[in-house]
């Protein structure tokens, strides 16, 4: 099944189909997974009429878990551009082949598999030659050296369809050494509830300024958001030593972050 929303933005002679490898797309990194793609045939962009160049839209995939009766969804949080030179989009590791071909977990099932696609067709979200910014975020931490609690939280923040925040343990945390590193997690907001089998991946940018401007403290991370994992976070580690040097005069803490969601799912089974 193959489904889009907005089609009115298609000419009635394009061409598009979902593509499915029960075996993995080993050429896209699939090897050990079941693939999933939409494709748009050449030919939407190069019509005698007025072809568009480009098309964007958001892409979710579905297998049918028919023992359970409910689809396991992989939804694309960052639009996909099709044009000319890309018609393909999709997901190479869309579900272990492992659970796949496992009767007893209900998406082979008796030899019957049910797979769905739904696009949904936006216009533009940038002009042609920029690039999609990253979420910015700064937090000034005032009066660092005197700070007496074990962490501070910041104020809120939105990033895809989540708040967030992030906590400062100005000492460390229970994973770091103890008084040599500062520790910072990226977390869900308060209020914000992670469901068993949703997932997020995320990946973050972090820059602690240099008040002279010239030796910024930078750290980068990139990880998943699970249900499991305490506080629904991860940290990034700053030598304290080093942190010293970044602290202005009036003793304040300048932090920058940049981040982004790289992909979510929903009632993922193995999670």
């Amino acid at each position: 099944m193959l489904s889009f929303s907005n089609p009115s933005m298609f000419s009635t002679n394009e061409i598009r189909r979902m593509i499915v490898y029960p075996q993995g797309n080993e050429e896209d990194n699939g090897k050990g997974f079941v693939s999933m793609y939409v494709e748009l045939d050449k030919s939407c962009f190069s019509s005698t009429t007025t072809p568009p160049k480009e098309v964007f839209a958001y892409l979710s995939f579905f297998v049918f878990n028919m023992k359970e009766n409910k689809y396991f969804s992989v939804q694309d949080v960052e639009v996909k551009r099709f044009d000319s030179s890309k018609t393909v989009w999709g997901v190479s590791q869309m579900l272990p082949l492992e659970k796949f071909n496992d009767t007893e977990d209900g998406f082979n099932w008796h030899g019957e598999c049910k797979f769905g696609a739904h696009v949904v067709v936006v216009p533009s979200p940038v002009s042609f030659g920029e690039t999609l910014p990253f979420h910015k975020f700064s937090w000034k931490v005032r009066d660092f050296s005197v700070l007496k609690q074990n962490d501070y939280v910041s104020k809120t923040f939105a990033m895809g369809e989540k708040k967030w925040t992030l906590k400062l343990y100005p000492k460390g945390d229970s994973h770091s050494r103890e008084g040599d590193d500062l520790t910072m997690n990226l977390l869900l907001a308060d209020g914000e509830i992670l469901p068993r089998g949703e997932l997020i991946c995320v990946q973050i940018h972090l820059k602690v300024l240099d008040p002279r401007g010239s030796n910024h403290l930078t750290g980068w991370r990139r990880g998943w958001i699970l249900p499991s994992t305490k506080d629904y976070g991860f940290p990034l580690y700053i030598c304290l030593a080093k942190l010293q040097e970044a602290l202005d005069r009036e003793d304040a803490l300048d932090v920058e972050i940049e981040c982004e969601v790289l992909n979510a799912f929903k009632n993922h089974p193995l999670f």
